[in-house]
């Protein structure tokens, strides 16, 4: 279960929160998004603490296959459509914005993270159409984006849209260079949060401010989270002794294969499906994949990635509710984390410090449009109410979040929750919420 960025980085550990303590800020979650909020917020003189449930970027931060790019699916032809030719234009700029972040801070601090500037490429074996109309959308939103048919892969594709000056890198030796300078508290969870005051297991946090950066805001009410994002799965495999590719790609298609090279290894990524679905053996379907396309090469480790998903493929960066002024929120990634947490944090670090923001409508929690949110929703509500019932009267154990019946996910070996995401090791020890507990042990033992 452990990804290539762990095997290769260690970031040294912190003490838990030694009691009660004041301060400025709280920001929960020490992933990339988290840190890197924190780091902003330092930087403009505030006093910010981290509270990290397990270690730095143990999350999804660490499960990511870190690519740092403004191309997102076929995301420009679905906003416009959504939203208007403005709103793509300012999705598209913040996202290259948050590239040129990275990079600079990257720079300036001289961390070894292994970034690597590359193009990003969408391709397609049988949707040349669907291509050709996000590479007229994506210029539309002002990225100089280009089509193409031949491309380094070992398979033939009928088309391609490239984004130039995209990037890569290691997230966890991002945050190993990124963090000495931030106060952070590991294994501290926050399994409360009332007003300003946060609970955890070894004191109170009393905060002006608290910003929820961890992957998935777990307070039921305000802010109905629970109603407006589900999460999805996907697996990786980094494999030695594959060519090197000099772009990363991405398809469209019904499972359609995720590649990019990091140093020696490429990362090949797909089975992609709502966590708690059953899917039978999905890293034997890459590795199927992999011995096809790249017969010389073989895996090294493997793992899964989880996302939240927002219902119209938009974040949640901004105030948590309009009940909770002092609240902030950073959520809804979709399967682009890294860009997206850059985003989140110089937004976030706008609206903490009063500072105006073009983005703040865009990315704000309180919008909705029924167009673009209808078709999620309804599955969404569908796939929930199953969850729910699933097993009625049989004594499968139920999440401790909002009740939901959990599945035996025998890839990873975790109890997976359908319904919302949370995930449990063999034993009920809990993985990721948006659940604050563990499960019984005694009746998940499959």
């Amino acid at each position: 279960m452990k990804s290539i960025w762990s095997h290769t980085c260690r970031i040294p550990g912190r003490n838990h929160l030694p009691g009660d303590l004041d301060t400025e800020i709280a920001v929960i979650g020490g992933g990339m998004a988290g840190i890197l909020t924190a780091f902003f917020l330092a930087r403009e003189g505030k006093q910010a603490v981290v509270l990290e449930a397990s270690t730095v970027g143990s999350g999804q931060t660490g499960g990511s296959s870190a690519k740092i790019t403004s191309q997102h699916g076929l995301i420009y032809q679905k906003l416009i459509a959504d939203w208007g030719i403005p709103a793509a234009v300012l999705y598209g700029r913040s996202n290259q914005e948050a590239i040129a972040e990275y990079r600079q801070i990257i720079s300036s601090r001289s961390i070894s993270c292994g970034f690597e500037k590359k193009p990003a490429f969408l391709y397609t074996t049988d949707q040349p159409d669907a291509i050709h109309l996000e590479t007229m959308a994506a210029r539309k939103a002002g990225i100089s984006a280009w089509e193409a048919v031949d491309t380094e892969l070992p398979f033939a594709v009928k088309r391609v849209i490239g984004f130039p000056d995209q990037a890569c890198f290691n997230p966890l030796q991002f945050l190993e260079g990124l963090s000495p300078s931030l106060t952070i508290f590991e294994h501290t969870p926050v399994l409360s949060v009332k007003g300003p005051v946060l609970t955890t297991p070894h004191g109170r946090v009393r905060a002006h401010k608290v910003v929820f950066a961890c992957h998935y805001p777990f307070p039921v009410i305000p802010g109905y989270y629970f109603l407006r994002m589900y999460q999805e799965q996907s697996h990786i495999l980094a494999l030695s002794g594959a060519p090197s590719l000099d772009g990363m790609y991405l398809g469209i298609d019904t499972g359609g294969l995720s590649l990019r090279s990091s140093e020696d290894y490429l990362l090949l990524g797909g089975c992609s499906h709502r966590t708690g679905q059953t899917v039978h053996d999905p890293y034997g379907s890459l590795a199927s994949s992999a011995r096809h396309l790249f017969p010389h090469a073989h895996p090294v480790c493997q793992w899964s990635a989880q996302d939240c998903m927002t219902l119209d493929s938009l974040p949640y960066i901004g105030r948590f509710s309009r009940r909770t002024p002092d609240w902030y929120v950073a959520s809804g990634f979709g399967k682009w984390g890294m860009t997206l947490s850059m985003v989140s944090a110089l937004l976030l670090t706008d609206l903490i410090c009063g500072r105006p923001s073009p983005y703040k409508k865009l990315y704000s929690p309180f919008r909705f449009s029924i167009r673009p949110s209808a078709p999620r929703l309804a599955a969404h509500m569908a796939e929930s109410s199953k969850g729910l019932l699933r097993g009625l009267g049989s004594g499968i154990m139920r999440c401790p979040h909002m009740g939901c019946r959990l599945s035996w996910n025998a890839a990873d070996s975790t109890w997976d929750c359908p319904c919302h995401g949370s995930r449990f090791d063999r034993l009920g020890h809990l993985i990721t919420g948006p659940a604050q507990s563990a499960c019984h042990r005694h009746r998940l033992i499959p």
